[in-house]
């Protein structure tokens, strides 16, 4: 396991505070460690490139 320290808005850090109290996380730690491995997921360069690529097409012709 990398530790990593960081900052984040005090807002988003009561919203996850709250989850883990509700019981939806065991700890902050699994909270944010699923959400960058989420982000990541979805983040991946090939659907990047896919999602630009689908906007650039869409700006041209218009096209849903």
């Amino acid at each position: 396991m990398k530790t990593i320290q960081t900052e984040v808005p005090e807002q988003l850090y009561k919203k996850a505070l709250t989850m883990v109290k509700e019981g939806w996380f065991r700890d902050e730690k699994d909270l944010f460690a699923e959400a960058i491995r989420r982000f990541l997921d979805t983040h991946r360069p090939e659907l990047m490139e896919k999602y630009i690529r689908d906007d650039v097409e869409w700006g041209l012709y218009g096209h849903d």
